[in-house]
């Protein structure tokens, strides 16, 4: 499973011209899910999430994750992530899990990060939806997590 996670001042998803989320400071993570990703790989990434410091505290940098600090998460599914862009010059997308396991997946996902942290803090796109994501980068602070790094192959 592959996230690139974002500290934000504000974030939002539009589908066919209107706002459907939108969060203000917080994390907007971008959720890529693999072929072989298993709930150890949600576990994973829910804990990263909610608990890497990315945010100050009092004039301190890198002092609390987004569950410290309160603050708001906009999730968005994007199998994009998942490319391998090695050969040729077309993203080649065979590690990206189909669309229904996929889904099913991402549904767990957000499940496990609503019991870990606030439901209502939680926001996300529309899965399979065509979205136009904005977002506010804040630092720019912008993470790649990998729960596998070192078992993917290149």
């Amino acid at each position: 499973m592959r996230a690139v996670i974002q500290r934000v001042t504000k974030a939002s998803v539009t589908v066919d011209n209107k706002v459907i989320s939108s969060i203000q400071k917080g994390l907007c993570v971008l959720l890529g899910i693999g072929t072989d990703d298993t709930e150890k790989d949600i576990d994973y990434m829910v804990n990263k999430i909610l608990n890497i410091r990315v945010f100050n505290e009092n004039d301190i940098m890198w002092k609390k994750g987004v569950k410290d600090a309160g603050l708001e998460l906009l999730c968005v599914s994007q199998f994009t992530l998942q490319a391998q862009t090695i050969k040729g010059n077309k993203p080649d997308f065979h590690r990206a899990m189909k669309s229904e396991s996929a889904k099913e997946m991402y549904a767990l996902f957000l499940e496990k990060l609503g019991k870990a942290y606030d439901p209502s803090k939680i926001k996300d796109g529309e899965f399979g939806a065509m979205m136009l994501v904005d977002i506010s980068n804040d630092g720019p602070v912008t993470l790649e997590l990998d729960s596998r790094k070192f078992t993917y192959d290149s």
